[in-house]
């Protein structure tokens, strides 16, 4: 039975930083892809990023490119999300998401309609 157990989220001040994880069980990271998306109290789910292990690509939404990095450790079978310089409006459920098989690039950020596994998500919450 696939799983993905998000952890690594909690409060954090304005400008601090948060790693993220995803692990994975039920299945071996090979040709995967593996997205992050949060979702805010009343807003939509937003894709964060992506990452593929065909080719180690990746994608970020405008809002985190520079400040987040998305990265993967198959002899751990988990993603991260390192997240840097947060803000108040990263506050929100943060989900990971995986497809198995996937062959080349990274999905597009938002491309949530590929993923067929879901973790429960871990909150982050940046605030002074």
């Amino acid at each position: 039975q696939v799983q993905l157990v998000e952890s690594g989220g909690g409060l954090v001040q304005p400008g601090g930083s948060l790693k993220l994880s995803c692990a994975a069980s039920g299945f071996t990271l090979d040709d995967y892809a593996i997205g992050w998306f949060r979702q805010a109290p009343g807003k939509e789910r937003e894709g964060v990023s992506c990452i593929s292990s065909s080719d180690g690509s990746t994608t970020y939404a405008d809002s985190v490119k520079g400040r987040f990095t998305i990265s993967s450790d198959n002899a751990k079978n988990t993603v991260y999300l390192q997240m840097n310089s947060l803000r108040p409006e990263d506050s929100a459920v943060y989900f990971c998401a995986a497809v198995s098989p996937w062959f080349g690039r990274a999905p597009d950020h938002n491309s949530a309609n590929v993923f067929g596994f879901w973790g429960q998500g871990t909150q982050v919450t940046v605030s002074s």
